[in-house]
């Protein structure tokens, strides 16, 4: 094969090797980029995931924290629904009425609420049959134990309850 020169002195044959390593050369560029975009993506992902998965191991952490909390909260509405009324005015019930009020407050400012129980209708995801009595069907018409949502979540389940139509007296 007979290679012709261009008035530069460059062959013809080289131009053509040229452009085919420019054209490789563009190919793997095109492939680096590709692979640096596949990567950042990969990373805002996992970072993505990262901070999600965080949150709900603090979420988690919350959670088995005010779960030890909530006995201790019953325990007080217990001790203060057995003082005796001649004694509600006394300063130590007051003092306990008091820390009572503070622990509910807490547990309200951090996300905690309680589930409504009396004269709603039973929900099983919400709420734990304990008792049943005469009366409309499905009628929550007493509270044992409170029940608490986390982030919208059960935290605890309500005990209750539950008025049923076919419950003899």
């Amino acid at each position: 094969m007979v290679q012709e020169h261009n008035g530069d002195g460059i062959m013809e044959g080289d131009f053509d090797a040229l452009r085919g390593a420019l054209e490789q050369e563009k190919a793997r560029a095109e492939d680096n980029l590709n692979n640096l975009k596949r990567a950042q993506a990969d990373f805002i992902n996992y970072k993505r995931r990262s901070e999600v998965e965080k949150a709900e191991s603090v979420g988690l952490g919350k959670s088995l924290a005010y779960m030890s909390i909530l006995p201790v909260l019953d325990d007080f509405g217990r001790a203060l629904a057995a003082v005796p009324p001649q004694s509600t005015e006394e300063p130590w019930v007051q003092g306990m009425a008091l820390i009572e009020k503070k622990f509910r407050q807490l547990l309200t400012r951090e996300g905690i609420t309680q589930i409504k129980t009396v004269g709603e209708t039973f929900d099983p995801s919400l709420h734990e049959a304990v008792l049943r009595c005469h009366g409309e069907e499905g009628v929550i018409v007493e509270e044992l134990q409170a029940g608490y949502m986390f982030q919208g979540k059960v935290l605890r389940h309500a005990k209750v309850k539950v008025s049923c139509e076919d419950v003899e007296v």
